[in-house]
């Protein structure tokens, strides 16, 4: 949950409104990133961080350039048998927020989803029982097995629609169904 509030808070301090996208100047753009290197054409054509899995290149690094990332970034345009295993991890985290493994992973949240749809559940049953019991009417006679088979039973001997209906099904003659 905390990842994800963390990424909620990113996307918010980078996002570029759409009347600043649509105007010439670069220069209110340039104002919301900082002093991050623009490095690509992220994700739409805006100025943004997104960690994604379909388009894994985001428009800016992760993070501003301080004095030491900017020693590393002269530093990896050499040869990178030279840097330390700790400076790679060092320019990979200025550049990105997580790895693909650590943002595809599964973070849990489908179980306080579930949790929660459980609890609305049972309270709209709560709810249901209780409206049955206290505020709908108990169910007429005329709903009885009994009712419904004399009901029936005065049917056929109306002769209730004789031609394709009821009646048209029973043979008046054995007492009893076609």
């Amino acid at each position: 949950m905390a990842n994800f509030l963390l990424r909620r808070a990113l996307l918010d301090a980078v996002r570029v409104p759409v009347c600043s996208r649509a105007s010439s100047s670069s220069v209110g753009e340039l104002a919301k990133i900082g002093n991050r290197e623009w490095v690509g054409y992220g994700f739409n054509g805006q100025p943004n961080y997104v960690d994604r899995p379909d388009f894994p290149m985001p428009a800016v690094r992760f993070r501003a350039d301080t004095p030491d990332i900017k020693v590393l970034r002269e530093k990896e345009k050499g040869d990178w048998r030279k840097l330390t295993l700790e400076e790679k991890k060092a320019l990979y985290r200025a550049s990105f927020c997580q790895t693909f493994a650590e943002f595809q992973a599964p973070t849990g949240e489908w179980k306080g989803v579930l949790g929660w749809s459980l609890a609305v559940a049972s309270l709209a049953i709560w709810i249901y029982m209780g409206m049955k019991i206290f505020v709908y009417s108990p169910l007429p006679e005329s709903l009885s097995e009994e009712n419904q088979k004399a009901q029936l039973r005065r049917m056929l001997d109306l002769k209730v629609n004789p031609i394709d209906g009821l009646a048209s099904k029973w043979d008046y003659e054995n007492n009893r169904w076609k």
